[in-house]
């Protein structure tokens, strides 16, 4: 008997949805979109349920190890909004590392990674979530190879800003372009294998 071919997925996950299909809360879940996924789909990594953006699901149980555990790292880059000016002095000390916690408490430095002060993208809703535009506020790119818990939101806070908006823009090669909130798309294994660099 032979297995099914695997399947991969890109999906603009919404604000207020948790990157799960089971869950013992009373939330929203991935299941819940206007789509029928296959047996044994799973999300390849995670977005808290308050962030929103390019989530990939597959049902190879072998990508999330593949992706995020593998020698080589893989970029991630993240459009966030947050309260009052960022200042040129502290972009540089986001690019450069800076100490935040992590599970059990301890001190962790992050590694060097890219940022940019952005103007807000045309492509972007005004959800209830956002800061107004008349507020002090700013627009961040930040692009990672690492995925500590929470750890774009834990960086800006640690230079006293506070992440009001967190979308996932891109993991490699795959983008989340023009997908709207709660849209779904099916790749390729060969598209999606080239995209993320596999």
């Amino acid at each position: 008997m032979t297995s099914l071919p695997y399947r991969y997925f890109a999906i603009h996950k919404p604000y207020d949805m948790v990157s799960q299909f089971i869950s013992s809360h009373d939330v929203r879940l991935l299941g819940d979109l206007n789509y029928n996924f296959p047996d044994g789909i799973h999300a390849i990594g995670r977005l808290d349920n308050h962030s929103e953006g390019l989530l990939l699901l597959t049902t190879n149980p072998k990508i999330t190890r593949l992706l995020f555990q593998g020698e080589t790292p893989h970029a991630r880059r993240y459009l966030i909004q947050v309260k009052n000016v960022v200042s040129e002095e502290t972009v540089q000390k986001i690019r450069t590392g800076i100490p935040i916690q992590v599970k059990g408490g301890s001190n962790y430095l992050t590694q060097p990674c890219k940022v940019t002060v952005v103007s807000k993208p045309t492509y972007l809703d005004s959800p209830a979530h956002e800061i107004p535009p008349h507020l002090p506020h700013t627009w961040l790119m930040i692009e990672l190879t690492e995925g500590k818990f929470h750890q774009v939101r834990k960086m800006v806070a640690a230079v006293h800003h506070k992440c009001k908006r967190l979308i996932r823009v891109s993991i490699e090669e795959i983008l989340l372009d023009n997908l709207k909130s709660g849209e779904v798309i099916e790749l390729e294994e060969s598209v999606f294998f080239e995209k993320l660099h596999l």
